[in-house]
């Protein structure tokens, strides 16, 4: 049974709420919190609320009294709010009327209007599920298009026959919607989001992006979404790569899935981690075009560095930022490391992928097994594990800011000028020290950078 929605900790200040009253308008808790709170997630940390019967100009001032106003979408009716000593950011609208007259969601008319009911302003909703509404902070639910129930039976649908020619990307909201809560979509809005599919193409790529970190974050299989975005034809629209991995079989006794299958048991194993579950994502999107037949099944040598490529040009394509692609794309290049390593091998390992992420490359290689499908254990990653932590727990030089040497003291000692020497010494130095920890001494790599610097050409 899905929990009532009776206030919880407010999200403005009771003096604001008493402002409103006094003005003869009301405020409306709408959308996301209100789903979240009947499904029983709790308090959502954005929220969005539509204030009625007050005008644009007079909820402004209002709000001046009490915190901080930015108006970057009056344009739009909206105002972000934060209240005085808090981080925490509120929407307020006036209730509001749109029509779509461009394509990807660009151009449209607005029309907002104060004294338009409330339920007017959730007719431009997306799903029913969002279509919902209570008067603030404990006021009955509004619910004109019966969100509450299609919650309760588990099923999406959408709110007008507009809602995807007016907004593509919500073909893509609704997937994730219906991975993250479980819903089943209704016959009607999936066949129109089959019809509409080919219009995410006007969406923006950052728009599209947020979507799938949403599936990837906060669904607990988001399997559910990549099947859905393959059956009502997205897919190859937008992970193009992805798709190229469908009916690409794995012959040879270790896999049970094909490669697109085994990915996404692969995502649905991993933690809900954005950078380990973009990793998971592409991590063998390399391997359609490296596939060779052999005797006994297939191989796929050399998937992991093509895949590393491929899923850097997605990543860019998505407008990702540079770190989270370095991050992804150093996980896919690492994801055949071999656990049967020694601690040498272990070091070297640490040294190419930094401690920082070293355990989200196990818990993908830890995904990546299980999903196999075909009875593997995880016991000699969970060992390779152990020795990892052993490791750094020993406060080893992983990199060269470890060594007790850095390049100004190479350049003091040596009389060195900048240049590529002294990169070229800090590296033979980081091979030596990674082979035996015990040289990372000043004197030891003083002794060393002499032995580097007698052999070398150079005329110090």
């Amino acid at each position: 049974m899905l929990d009532n929605i009776k206030s919880r900790e407010p999200g403005l200040p009771p003096a604001i709420l008493a402002s409103i009253s006094r003005e003869h308008g009301k405020i409306y808790l709408v959308g996301g919190p209100v789903r979240d709170e009947l499904i029983g997630h709790g308090r959502s940390k954005d929220l969005d609320f539509i204030v009625c019967g007050i005008g644009i100009d007079e909820l402004v001032r209002l709000l001046n009294r009490y915190g901080n106003v930015n108006l970057v979408g009056q344009a739009f009716g909206v105002i972000k709010f934060r209240p005085p000593d808090s981080s925490e950011v509120v929407d307020l609208s006036l209730p509001r009327k749109e029509r779509s007259t461009g394509v990807g969601h660009r151009d449209f008319k607005i029309d907002f209007d104060p004294n338009l009911p409330i339920e007017k302003d959730l007719e431009r909703r997306d799903f029913t599920i969002n279509a919902m509404a209570r008067e603030f902070p404990d006021g009955e639910l509004i619910d004109p298009f019966g969100g509450r129930k299609d919650l309760e039976n588990k099923i999406l649908k959408m709110v007008s026959d507009t809602s995807f020619p007016d907004d593509p990307l919500r073909i893509l909201r609704g997937i994730q919607f219906a991975a993250r809560f479980d819903l089943a979509i209704e016959k009607k809005t999936l066949t129109a989001m089959r019809e509409f599919a080919g219009s995410i193409t006007s969406i923006s790529q950052e728009r599209i992006a947020e979507e799938l970190n949403k599936l990837l974050e906060k669904a607990n299989l988001p399997s559910r979404g990549f099947q859905l975005m393959r059956e009502i034809g997205l897919l190859e629209l937008i992970l193009p790569e992805l798709a190229d991995t469908i009916d690409v079989d794995q012959p040879g006794g270790f896999h049970r899935w094909d490669v697109f299958e085994h990915t996404l048991h692969v995502i649905d194993e991993a933690p809900q981690d954005l950078v380990i579950r973009l990793a998971a994502l592409f991590h063998d999107v390399g391997k359609p075009q490296t596939r060779q037949l052999v005797e006994d099944g297939a191989t796929f040598y050399g998937h992991d560095k093509l895949g590393r490529q491929m899923a850097e040009d997605a990543l860019r394509r998505l407008k990702y930022s540079n770190d989270l692609i370095g991050k992804v794309s150093l996980l896919i290049d690492k994801h055949m490391f071999s656990e049967k390593a020694g601690d040498k091998g272990i070091r070297r390992l640490i040294n190419k992928i930094g401690t920082e992420l070293v355990f989200d490359l196990i818990a993908l290689r830890r995904a990546d097994t299980i999903a196999q499908g075909m009875g593997q254990t995880t016991e000699s990653i969970d060992e390779f594990e152990l020795k990892v932590k052993d490791e750094l727990a020993r406060s080893r030089a992983f990199s060269l800011k470890d060594l007790a040497l850095n390049g100004n003291d190479l350049k003091r000692n040596f009389g060195l000028v900048e240049g590529p020497i002294v990169g070229q010494i800090l590296n033979f130095l980081m091979e030596k020290v990674l082979d035996e920890p015990e040289l990372n001494t000043i004197a030891q790599l003083k002794v060393l950078a002499s032995e580097f610097l007698a052999k070398s050409d150079l005329d110090i």
